[in-house]
């Protein structure tokens, strides 16, 4: 039997190449095939959890990794995580999400593989038929032609916003009464929201606004009022002129930018903010603190939301994850002179 100082002398001599299941084994002093049961959490067979210890810690110490392919077919399945990166997104968040999963998984033996969400969802679609992946996960819930693709499949789908994530599944309503009782402090009582024009960012748009008229209610205050403003900010005058005329005195944006063209609308009709009118976004992109005047908005704890987000993703397809409790909501106001 080789001794332990023995087969580590072994290892070092091969350190330039790639570490193998066979030198887990040696430095284990265990048969390859535990070796494979234990990394693979093959179920039915009897190895101590000492054993299984040993086998771990030796993996960890050669910096040992499965071979991605030879695992996935030896657990007879395709081992790939669809993630959608959607045309909505909060900043950078979709993308460090499906950045941390990747690696996540990796480690797994499972493979993440991107897809960007297109108008006729044609990729998602080909995706779930060629690749056959075990799960789809996303920031957001899929919507028309893709959704209805998962669900024939019977294809389980994952996002911040579903049960399979309850930690960030009021991500909306935390927005909602952030702005909410801001605006109210301030003596704000008649409200309204500002869609986008881009049809694309319409959901983005319902989440949020889902939120404010959630707290809204809860505050007993009027309905929200709601309108759509261009891009171009062609009739932005005409539609901030005909809410100050009904009684609204503050606006919530569905982000920074229909915020910026909300306050064109303001200047445009001759108004001032936040005297006439108070303005809100959500996201606080850097552009907002030098906007004319300086945007007040909502800024997102994206370290925290992206930690829950991917523990609970693993723990939802079933392998193990550190469960992460939050520390404290995923945003906070920043208060500037618009409101």
């Amino acid at each position: 039997m080789t001794s332990d100082s023995e087969a580590r002398a072994e290892v070092r001599a091969r350190r330039s190449a790639r570490p193998t299941k066979a030198d887990v084994a040696r430095l284990a002093n265990v048969s390859t095939a535990t070796v494979s049961y234990v990394l693979n959490n093959v179920a039915g067979q009897t190895i101590s959890a000492q054993t299984q210890a040993v086998v771990r810690e030796a993996a960890r110490q050669l910096g040992y990794r499965p071979n991605l392919a030879a695992r996935n077919l030896a657990i007879g399945g395709s081992g790939i995580v669809l993630y959608i990166v959607p045309r909505m997104a909060m900043g950078e968040l979709a993308m460090e999400v499906g950045s941390r999963l990747t690696t996540a998984l990796a480690q797994q033996g499972i493979v993440l593989s991107l897809q960007f969400e297109t108008e006729d969802a044609s990729n998602v679609i080909d995706a779930i038929s060629n690749l056959n992946p075990i799960a789809v996960a996303g920031t957001f819930p899929l919507r028309g032609a893709a959704l209805a693709a998962v669900e024939a499949a019977g294809i389980p789908q994952i996002h911040l916003g579903s049960n399979n994530l309850r930690a960030l599944a009021a991500l909306d309503l935390t927005v909602g009464e952030l702005r909410v009782a801001h605006l109210q402090e301030r003596g704000h009582q008649r409200l309204a929201f500002a869609y986008s024009d881009d049809k694309k960012l319409r959901p983005l748009g319902e989440y949020w606004l889902r939120g404010m008229r959630a707290a809204a209610r809860a505050r007993h205050l009027p309905d929200v009022a709601v309108d759509t403003f261009a891009t171009d900010g062609s009739g932005a005058a005409e539609t901030v002129s005909r809410w100050v005329a009904e009684g609204v005195t503050a606006v919530c944006a569905q982000s920074d930018e229909v915020a910026f063209v909300v306050l064109h609308g303001i200047r445009r009709a001759g108004l001032r903010c936040p005297e006439d009118l108070a303005v809100m976004g959500v996201d606080t992109i850097a552009l907002a603190a030098v906007s004319d005047p300086p945007l007040t908005s909502i800024a997102f704890h994206a370290t925290e939301i992206v930690d829950v987000a991917v523990s609970a993703m693993m723990t939802t397809l079933g392998y193990p994850s550190k469960s992460i409790t939050p520390d404290g909501d995923f945003a906070h106001l920043v208060p500037r002179s618009s409101t």
